[in-house]
C-alpha cells in the first residue's frame, strides 16, 4: 500500500515532553511570577501601608527598633523610632523600613527672626548643636539653606546660666528663633521657646511637666522610674500626653 504525502502527518505527544505552545505558555508564567512577589505585590510597586499615612510632628514615636529599619527623616532612642521633621509616616512592608515624607511645597530659606523646630544633636561645654527640622509659617519642605545650627549658652535664657546640660540633653525637641543665619545661630531666650519635648535619660521615654511648684523651676519628670530633670522649657512642652 502506498501512502499518500498530501496526507497531513500526526504528531504524537509524549508524556513529559512540552509542545511549542505550551513551552510558550510556561515561559510567560514564570516571567510573570518573577514580578510578583510572595504577597502577590507586584516588584515595581512600593508597598506601603495604607494605615501607615499617619502625620506626625518632630520627635512623635512612629515605631520600635525591633520593628523596622530607619528610613529617612528618623533617629533612633531608647529602641524606639521617632520622626525628625512633620510630614506623613511611610512604611515599605516588603524591607520594614520607615520613614517620615515631608509635605510638598517650595523650599523654605532660612532668615533671621524664624522661629524653627528642632533636634538638639550634641553638648558641649557652653554651646547645644541642633538639627533644625522644620521653619514654623513656610512649609514642612526640606530647607535649602539647612545646616548645623548652635544655641550659645548665653542666649539660652534672658538670666544667667550657669552649666548648658542643666538646659538642654541630646534628643530633646526645641523651638527657637534664628538670631544669625551667616553663623545659623539660634536663641531660646523667651516663655514660647524652648524644650518642648524631652526625654529620660534613664528610661527614654518622654519626660512629663508635673504641676505645682516645681512647674516654675522648669522640672520635668520620667513617668516610669520618677527621675527628674531639668530643662529649659518652652510654654509649648507637650510631654507623655500629646
Amino acid at each position: 500500500m502506498v501512502r499518500d504525502d498530501t496526507e497531513p502527518r500526526k504528531r504524537i505527544h509524549r508524556p513529559g515532553q512540552e509542545t511549542g505552545s505550551s513551552k510558550k505558555e510556561a515561559h510567560i508564567m514564570k516571567d510573570k511570577d518573577k514580578d510578583m512577589d510572595k504577597d502577590n505585590t507586584p516588584k515595581s510597586e512600593e508597598s506601603v501601608l495604607p494605615e501607615s499615612r499617619v502625620f506626625v510632628l518632630p520627635g512623635d514615636t512612629i515605631g520600635t527598633a525591633e520593628e523596622f529599619i530607619l528610613g529617612k527623616n528618623t533617629f533612633k532612642h531608647g529602641g524606639n523610632v521617632y520622626s525628625t521633621i512633620t510630614g506623613e509616616v511611610n512604611i515599605n512592608k516588603k524591607n520594614h523600613v520607615i520613614s517620615v515624607i515631608p509635605k510638598v511645597g517650595i523650599p523654605p530659606m532660612i532668615e533671621n527672626g524664624d522661629l524653627i523646630i528642632g533636634r538638639v544633636s550634641d553638648l558641649k561645654s557652653s554651646i547645644a548643636l541642633v538639627e533644625i527640622a522644620l521653619i514654623e509659617g513656610k512649609g514642612e519642605r526640606e530647607i535649602v539653606n539647612n545646616q548645623q545650627a548652635a544655641i550659645h549658652i548665653s542666649n539660652v535664657k534672658d538670666r544667667y546660666v550657669k552649666d548648658i546640660y542643666y538646659e538642654f540633653s541630646p534628643f530633646d525637641i526645641i523651638k527657637a528663633k534664628v538670631i544669625d543665619t551667616k553663623l545659623m545661630r539660634l536663641s531660646t531666650s523667651g516663655g514660647n521657646l524652648g524644650v518642648i519635648k524631652a526625654f529620660c535619660k534613664k528610661c527614654h521615654v518622654i519626660l512629663d511637666k508635673p504641676s505645682g511648684d516645681e512647674d516654675k523651676r522648669g522640672k520635668l519628670i520620667c513617668p516610669v522610674c520618677g527621675n527628674y530633670e531639668s530643662r529649659k522649657l518652652s510654654s509649648e512642652y507637650s510631654g507623655s500626653a500629646a
